[in-house]
């Protein structure tokens, strides 16, 4: 895995714009807790077959539907997860977008006064979970690998989920 981290306006750029195509195919049309259970079942298939230490967490507000601590997984991690999935909660976008967009101008969000950086994390592994035609109804969250290796390993599961049909909850 280990994707390699942007360094120029224009990666940064390039990666914002895929994330935004990502937010946009990785609707689905209802979700549920036997979606959260199944989605977070796939997230747990992937990490234990690459041997991941990643925590999983799938929620709705301050309703934990899924959470799961695969092998070498740490307390830090479950940290991490609650201040990604409060920015995405917040933001309405996936984490590492919130941390990326000012990257295109050289900045980090990170310097901004009014950020946060103890309630927030603009780093990869957080991403909404949303409803065609409602919005973000969830938040799926992993924590535990390089910040845009979460992301991607979020997204693969979510691409994953879309194309088994989505939802159990229709």
């Amino acid at each position: 895995m280990t994707a390699r981290e942007p360094a120029t306006p224009e990666e940064f750029a390039a990666l914002a714009a895929r994330i935004e195509d990502e937010i946009t195919q990785l609707q689905v049309d209802a979700f549920g807790p036997a979606d959260a259970l199944r989605l977070g079942l796939i997230l747990v298939r992937r990490g234990t077959e690459g041997a991941l230490p990643i925590a999983i967490d799938i929620r709705r507000g301050e309703h934990i539907l899924f959470h799961a601590a695969l092998e070498g997984a740490q307390a830090d991690n479950d940290v991490w997860i609650a201040r990604k999935a409060r920015s995405v909660e917040r933001y309405g976008i996936p984490s590492l977008l919130l941390g990326t967009r000012p990257k295109i101008a050289g900045k980090r969000i990170e310097n901004e006064g009014w950020f946060d950086q103890m309630s927030y994390a603009a780093h990869g592994g957080g991403f909404p979970v949303s409803v065609k035609g409602v919005g973000m109804v969830a938040v799926v969250t992993v924590s535990g690998l390089p910040q845009i290796d979460d992301h991607d390993l979020v997204v693969a599961a979510l691409r994953e989920f879309v194309e088994g049909g989505g939802t159990l909850s229709a």
